[in-house]
């Protein structure tokens, strides 16, 4: 306030920014290529994007990126860039650490169904834990619009002949089946143009599993896949054929007839419903004491109000034909084990893993499972005892080619980190292609026993973690100005898991500085993951987490690169960043 009036002027407001925004590191990178009257060059910028960005296309791009970002007419008509474009052009997405690239829809989308990771949700109803918290259509539309292409429901009979959806044999509140179906009509492309998969969980009475049909062939008419698509019949159709769909999975009445309509009369067959009943693991004790510790339910009667268990008969219950009907593509049927090539079983037929029977069989029997996992789809789903919601590691099961690795997507962590990072790729839509050698049909990849093949080449990551900007103080309660630490991890295949951190920067999250250096060799790039974590340093207490930003290793820019971080639920923060170089 240099004329004393208690208030700023426009030159003291202008003056003041640029102490606020000064980047002492980036003007250092900025006067190594610019001129004596401090502008850069076109010329030059295009060095620097060719030699220290990396940029292929460097000639085209740097007169674009002047256009794009240089505030000052003068030096914007003269085709050259001042240190405040130099800056926006870090801090904007041609600037990310994220390849722009890998923004859009670039894989081949015309493989079979069977050859992509789907972007995949567990219980995607529930908004907080599996035993007493609420259900909503809310957590549907949240779970799609983050990319999202597999739903699951779970159904049980309801009053008035309406199917309800909430966990069974639990206290989880109650949603109507049709609220669920016209959310997701609503909100199914939103993100995404890909298929969407309805994953049923079954537990209603033929009654109302007609009601089931009915509302979902109403409510989503064309969106509804009920016929094959024209094509291949010895595999799945492609994302880009199934484009504004939505699939159904479940069990299906046995058949002569193949869901492919291939040949055969219609000899249909009573089955049971689930092909996994997930509520059934509730009826553990130690879920069922948890409940009762509760005060919710009664310890004599050992259950909850009657209607909540509804459908419960001493007959098995039975499928109806109009539910079997709108199922084509994603037969569900119980796993008993990896086929004989000689006598392959129909593409269509998939099974649902506990992560448990899914871990114990990559750990064992990986390449098998990655060959199985080239002509079916596998769905995992975390184990019973997760009554907090909380999640498993994706990663091992990615590695062997598990597509619906399914996840609850209403809890923050490391898991779910993890989950979004890899789900960033390929436009966001919920659909990345799995690597070359978990699609070969001759692999002889396995994880666990990394041997020489045609995995890739291996990478040597080396980065620089130069600085930070405007890091918050999450945790309100502390007085202290943040201590902030950065730790770089990497997820990958098991000789890849690494992680390493810098100092602590004592009292500035403002715009602290670190200059750390770090190595990493990756030895399959195609599965690795790169997670920054910057933390709150406490030494008497847990560190605070502050925010994170997770990509797969393909997608990394080199150079001189901003990361924008998210928050613990994954939102971005307004101007929260490092600055790094790869």
């Amino acid at each position: 306030d240099k004329s004393k009036t208690e208030a700023l002027e426009d030159d003291e407001i202008e003056e003041f920014y640029k102490i606020l925004t000064e980047r002492k590191e980036i003007d250092k990178i900025f006067q190594k290529y610019s001129d004596t009257e401090g502008f850069m060059s076109c010329q030059n910028l295009v060095r620097f994007l060719y030699e220290t960005q990396r940029e292929e296309d460097a000639v085209v791009a740097a007169p674009a990126l002047i256009q794009r970002y240089e505030p000052n007419e003068r030096a914007k008509r003269g085709n050259s860039m001042t240190k405040d474009g130099f800056l926006m052009y870090l801090l904007s997405d041609d600037g990310n650490i994220f390849s722009s690239s890998h923004r859009k829809v670039y894989q081949d989308m015309t493989q079979p169904l069977s050859h992509y990771f789907v972007s995949s949700s567990h219980n995607t109803y529930l908004m907080e834990d599996q035993l007493t918290g609420p259900s909503s259509t809310e957590a549907y539309i949240r779970a799609l619009t983050k990319g999202c292409r597999c739903v699951e429901l779970d159904c049980w009979d309801g009053p008035n002949s309406e199917p309800v959806i909430y966990h069974g044999y639990t206290l989880t509140s109650k949603i109507l089946f049709s609220d669920v179906i016209k959310a997701i009509k609503n909100y199914a492309f939103k993100t995404s143009p890909y298929p969407v998969i309805i994953s049923l969980e079954n537990h209603c009475s033929v009654d109302q599993q007609k009601v089931m049909a009915q509302h979902m062939t109403t409510i989503l008419q064309d969106m509804l896949l009920v016929a094959p698509v024209d094509g291949n019949k010895s595999q799945f159709p492609s994302p880009e054929q199934l484009k504004g769909k939505i699939l159904v999975k479940g069990k299906k009445l046995s058949r002569q007839e193949d869901p492919t309509g291939t040949n055969g009369n219609n000899n249909l067959e009573a089955e049971d419903v689930s092909d996994e009943d997930e509520a059934a693991e509730i009826e553990d004790e130690s879920v069922k004491t948890e409940i009762q510790q509760k005060g919710k339910v009664s310890k004599r009667s050992n259950r909850v109000p009657k209607w909540s268990r509804p459908g419960e008969t001493s007959d098995t219950l039975k499928l109806a034909k109009e539910l079997s009907d709108t199922v084509v593509y994603c037969k569900s049927v119980h796993f008993d084990g990896f086929e004989d090539p000689s006598h392959p079983r129909p593409f269509y037929e998939m099974s649902s893993f506990t992560e448990s029977k899914a871990l114990k069989l990559a750990q064992e029997s990986g390449t098998s499972f990655i060959h199985h996992n080239i002509r079916h789809l596998s769905r995992i789903y975390p184990a019973g005892w997760r009554t907090d919601s909380s999640n498993y590691n994706p990663i091992d099961l990615w590695n062997v080619g598990c597509q619906i690795v399914a996840l609850n997507f209403q809890t923050a962590g490391t898991e779910m980190d993890v989950y979004q990072g890899r789900f960033q790729d390929n436009g966001f839509s919920g659909y990345v292609l799995k690597p070359e050698f978990l699609r070969d049909e001759q692999t002889k990849f396995n994880p666990k026993s990394i041997t020489e093949g045609t995995w890739g080449t291996k990478k040597k990551l080396l980065l620089k973690i130069i600085s930070g900007q405007q890091l918050p103080k999450v945790n309100k309660s502390k007085n202290s100005i943040v201590d902030p630490k950065v730790t770089v991890e990497i997820h990958g295949v098991q000789q890849d898991n690494n992680k390493k951190q810098t100092k602590v920067v004592e009292n500035n999250g403002f715009n602290p500085k670190w200059d750390e250096e770090f190595t990493f060799d990756i030895e399959i790039p195609a599965l690795a993951l790169v997670r920054f974590v910057v933390e709150d340093f406490d030494m008497s207490t847990k560190n605070d987490f502050i925010g994170q930003y997770t990509l797969p290793f393909t997608s990394l820019k080199q150079g001189y690169r901003h990361i924008h971080l998210l928050t613990k639920n994954g939102d971005p923060y307004s101007s929260s960043t490092l600055f790094v170089y790869i």
